[in-house]
């Protein structure tokens, strides 16, 4: 469990490392809407936040291993390197090109698995024994749950209260860390948003438990989680009040929206917020919205809009 005080704490180690990324306004989507865009952040993502408000915990110098499709990924090798830790990455075969790249190129060695017949936490699990590392979990951390909250408190900080609080969801890293903090602030509604394609945390709430699903096939990279992680369904179940879907379609036209009238290039993880609001499932006088990256390459950018522009015609 985590509370405020440990997001505050880690806002204090993050200070000056992390990049306070804007809040932003566009009057295409309402005057009542504020944006975060992590997209901006340090490796094009949140979770830099987390990453490194973990590994700055572990002993100087010591070896970590970490398992991601991406935005972790780099974010562990990144705050590896600044912190002097040396970084295991162990990422799906289909992991976007670029990511791998990023990730190699911040000083990790990477490990590749098939993510549709492996267990990566089986294969991490055995990979920090045979090198006597520590493992930094994508999500379910007391630690990075803390620093991924760190992107609500300085939304709230710098652009006031907001009545609800729209923020993607994959393992809940970042909607627990987030509710967490804005909860404890006065914000009245958190929404997390995920793929329909990958609904296990829309199953869970509906269940009102962890429900595990196959690892889903969406555009949305980033959130292609199997089942809320335990410790994040532990916070986000209490402090969560709705999970929504989109589709893979309404994600690619969210891009798109945010490209042309906001200047952002964003990934399909970090339009889902976006594209539940455009699709009229989040209302309310004051909306935030977390955009958790923008880790896409130029070339699948205009593969994904090109597609989208080709269906409906």
């Amino acid at each position: 469990m985590i509370g405020p005080d440990d997001v505050r704490k880690a806002a204090r180690l993050l200070e000056g490392i992390a990049h306070r990324t804007p809040v932003m306004r566009s009057l295409a989507l309402g005057e009542n809407v504020v944006v975060k865009p992590e997209n901006l952040q340090r490796v094009g993502a949140f979770k830099f936040r987390g990453a490194y408000n973990k590994i700055a915990s572990l002993p100087a110098g010591c070896e970590v291993v970490a398992y991601s499709s991406g935005n972790h990924a780099q974010a562990v090798a990144l705050a590896s390197r600044l912190l002097g830790a040396h970084a295991t990455i162990l990422m799906p075969e289909d992991a976007p090109q670029n990511k791998v790249d990023a990730t190699r190129g911040y000083g990790a060695d990477i490990v590749t698995y098939d993510r549709y017949s492996g267990n990566r936490e089986e294969i991490a699990s055995e990979l920090a024994e045979e090198r006597n590392a520590h493992i930094v979990p994508p999500y379910d951390d007391p630690l990075i749950m803390a620093g991924q909250g760190t992107a609500a408190l300085e939304l709230i900080e710098d652009a006031g209260l907001v009545d609800t609080l729209v923020v993607p969801v994959g393992g809940g890293g970042l909607i627990s860390g987030c509710a967490t903090i804005a909860k404890e602030l006065g914000v009245k509604r958190v929404v997390g948003v995920e793929p329909r394609a990958g609904d296990d945390w829309a199953q869970s709430f509906q269940r009102n438990e962890i429900v595990e699903i196959d690892v889903p096939r969406t555009i949305a990279d980033g959130l292609q989680t199997h089942a809320p992680g335990d410790l994040a369904w532990e916070v986000a179940s209490r402090l969560v009040d709705e999970i929504v879907t989109v589709t893979d379609e309404q994600i690619v036209d969210a891009m798109r929206f945010v490209f042309d009238r906001m200047k952002l290039v964003i990934e399909p993880s970090g339009a889902v917020g976006i594209a539940a609001y455009r699709e009229g499932l989040v209302d309310a006088p004051s909306i935030g919205i977390v955009i958790s990256g923008g880790n896409v390459d130029a070339q699948r950018f205009s593969e994904l809009i090109r597609s989208a522009t080709s269906a409906r015609s």
